[in-house]
């Protein structure tokens, strides 16, 4: 009777502190935000139990070439500083942080079998109670391209499909213990569904509602198995970019329908996958081969992997280009894998949103290449730079801020106007100034462009985070580029910030989404009854 009383006092009290509580963000808001990655900011890459990822590794290796021969050993601390990054993020008056989970700190051989680490997975916890008890929305992404070296080193990481089943072991993990914050405990209770739980514990405490498997597997593809100029550090254009894009997507698709299955009932959350490309231009506006081939560029980066996300394979001129180039150079083999009808299936429909990476565009001239079977040469196009674009800190970027509207447009018109997130935009510099002139005008451009898809062409845009929180560690270019707004709150921050002020003001909702202290008091409530009746008895219902 005494245990059966606490859960009913446990209930009451908190369903009248919810009518008081101030609301929590919600997956129907604009999300606006800023974005980070776990290897270019945590640090502590050998700190209590972490594991080894290829990055760690590659950074190390002789001949491996990072610009200013740098490492992320140390970043920007945030694995012993999240509460201060949090305090950023609370001066910005952002609603949303898009961060990643290190794969190696969580399982640092890759694996269950390999076992788990506390200490990883509880960083992650206090970093998602900070943002929450901030009235910030987590946004987590499962791998930003630090892989457990041990998953590289047994059987080359992507490279084999071996590596699919301890990526959703991961991915489970990660929702079990971020998407809910639930204690596994309380669900043994006779006659007491997780299901029922997590239906009264979600009306008082939202927890990690956003998620994405993988962030821009062109460019860990390309760069990292192909060119070799990122970790790690395979050089093979042929055959392996191909195979471990088949791979992960793969690995996609199973994550997701993991997560529709046996979370998204309970815990009504949303799983995507963010993909990079830039808006190509023919080269020749009057060229009919130029326009073919700008539509071809498109699909060779964004459609290699979106469009299996959403209609279940390959474009069709991909699989007939590399087919054709597959003959030409005389290799054997099908360098691009083929889904079965189930994995077609499984892949059909895999995202909740499109995350998308944006920086600049290109322009696509059409020309027969070599035909080697290599990745550039299927596409028959030579990509250049329109000289009038603006620079910035890095070569590859030129401001171009039509290109993100476009880019939306041409992207909302092929898969039917999904939800949309920004999941990074920014620019680079190469002095890390707080008089960042040159990152306003970028930021007043390019939102604007996103504003105008938005607002004049309908399209389904539902967040938008900047690129980057900090100056951080800038992968093969070390700390010789800045993307960062925060750095004792660069002119940019400011900037950002009064303008999601005044955002917020304008699309408000009646209530102001914050986690305050009175949903925090309302977890503690329920958590101690609980406590208290699992201590006494077992429920009799």
């Amino acid at each position: 009777m005494t245990s059966r009383m606490a859960f009913v006092a446990a209930i009451a009290v908190t369903l009248m502190l919810i009518s008081s509580a101030p609301a929590q963000c919600t997956a129907e808001e604009f999300l606006w935000g800023t974005a980070t990655s776990a290897y270019q900011i945590e640090g502590a890459w050998d700190v209590d139990g972490k594991g080894m990822s290829i990055w760690d590794e590659f950074v190390r290796r002789n001949g491996t070439t990072i610009k200013d021969n740098s490492t992320a050993d140390i970043a920007c601390r945030s694995y012993e500083k999240y509460k201060e990054d949090v305090q950023l993020l609370k001066q910005l008056g952002v609603n949303s942080y898009r961060f990643s989970i290190s794969w190696p700190r969580v399982l640092p051989n890759g694996t269950l079998a390999g076992g788990i680490n506390e200490k990883g997975i509880q960083y992650y916890v206090n970093l998602v109670d900070e943002l929450l008890a901030n009235g910030i929305q987590p946004l987590a992404t499962l791998y930003h391209w630090d892989l457990p070296l041990t998953l590289q080193n047994e059987f080359e990481g992507w490279e084999s499909e071996q590596i699919i089943p301890h990526f959703v072991d991961y991915a489970e993990l990660m929702f079990e213990r971020l998407g809910d914050k639930v204690l596994k405990e309380y669900c043994k209770i006779k006659n007491l569904s997780k299901k029922s739980f997590n239906n009264i514990l979600r009306q008082i405490y939202e927890y990690v509602k956003w998620w994405l498997t993988f962030n821009e597997p062109w460019v860990f593809t390309v760069l990292g198995y192909g060119l070799g100029a990122h970790a790690p550090g395979t050089k093979d254009l042929v055959n392996t970019v191909y195979i471990v894009s088949h791979n992960l997507l793969r690995a996609h698709a199973k994550a997701y329908r993991l997560y529709e299955k046996d979370f998204k009932p309970t815990q009504q959350g949303k799983v995507g996958i963010t993909l990079n490309g830039a808006y190509v231009l023919p080269k020749d506006p009057s060229s009919e081969l130029d326009k073919k081939a700008a539509q071809r560029s498109m699909e060779f980066s964004f459609s290699w992997y979106s469009d299996p996300v959403y209609f279940g394979d390959y474009p069709e001129e991909m699989k007939t280009r590399i087919e054709c180039g597959s003959r030409l150079a005389k290799v054997k083999a099908a360098r691009l894998p083929e889904f079965t009808a189930e994995e077609k299936a499984e892949l059909k429909g895999s995202s909740d949103f499109f995350g998308l990476n944006y920086y600049t565009s290109s322009l696509a001239e059409h020309k027969i290449l070599s035909n080697d079977g290599g990745y550039y040469d299927d596409q028959d196009i030579v990509s250049t730079m329109d000289p009038s674009w603006p620079g910035s800190g890095s070569p590859w970027l030129k401001v171009t801020p039509f290109g993100i509207r476009e880019g939306i447009k041409w992207l909302s018109a092929r898969y039917g106007n999904p939800p949309l997130v920004v999941t990074e935009n920014g620019v680079s510099d190469n002095d890390g100034t707080t008089s960042d002139q040159h990152r306003i005008d970028f930021y007043r451009e390019y939102i604007g462009n996103v504003t105008q898809a938005k607002n004049e062409f309908k399209c389904n845009v539902v967040g938008y985070f900047a690129w980057s929180l900090m100056d951080n560690f800038e992968w093969a270019e070390g700390y010789t580029e800045y993307f960062g707004i925060v750095s004792n709150l660069k002119d940019s921050a400011k900037w950002y910030r009064d303008f999601i002020a005044a955002e917020m003001t304008t699309q408000a909702p009646a209530t102001t989404p914050k986690a305050g202290s009175i949903v925090t008091a309302a977890l503690g409530v329920l958590t101690m009854a609980f406590g208290l009746a699992l201590s006494l008895a077992k429920l009799p219902f």
